[in-house]
């Protein structure tokens, strides 16, 4: 069978077409879950949770999708927008208690270890940023978009999110390499 074209995929989805939908879901589960993970300070059944209700989301309104930006970008922002819901919800603050009692037996670990903890630190929008753009390869002007941010904004929570990360992690300077 031959690669669909995404946006055919889209039109065919918005149509009714749940195999198009499918296809599309398994395209973008496992970036969309790592995403998530990241912003959601690593729960990964929150994570899940919010795939799973970004999708569902997804699926709702695929006929609004006006092909604008990436469609990939249009489901990060479903998803951003699905934590934030959940966070103001819940009025949590999200915490690194979930790295309790883990242990790393080497040092590339223990570096990794470190800076989930550390990106679960920031704030949900400088996770947010930083995860676009670093992680995921957006720019600075997609992610914006994304977030529903002004570029300044993003460019901001950048600033703020590397900076606070390079002095968590000075610790690690000169001690991991790759």
């Amino acid at each position: 069978m031959l690669q669909m074209d995404e946006r055919a995929l889209v039109a065919r989805a918005a149509a009714g077409d749940m195999i198009a939908f499918a296809s599309l879901v398994r395209t973008h589960q496992s970036r969309m879950r790592a995403f998530l993970l990241r912003v959601a300070a690593g729960d990964h059944a929150l994570a899940d949770d919010l795939a799973q209700d970004t999708f569902l989301e997804a699926l709702r309104k695929i006929a609004q999708y006006r092909g604008d930006g990436s469609f990939a970008g249009w489901l990060y922002r479903i998803a951003y927008t699905r934590f934030l819901m959940h966070v103001r919800a819940r009025r949590e603050t999200l915490t690194d208690d979930f790295l309790e009692g883990i242990s790393a037996s080497e040092t590339v670990d223990a570096a990794r270890l470190d800076l989930t903890k550390s990106l679960g630190r920031l704030g949900p929008e400088e996770r947010a940023a930083l995860t676009l753009c670093y992680a995921l390869g957006y720019s600075n002007e997609e992610a914006a978009g994304i977030l529903s941010l002004p570029l300044g904004t993003v460019k901001s929570h950048i600033l703020r999110g590397r900076e606070k990360l390079k002095a968590m992690l000075e610790p690690w300077s000169g001690e991991v390499k790759s």
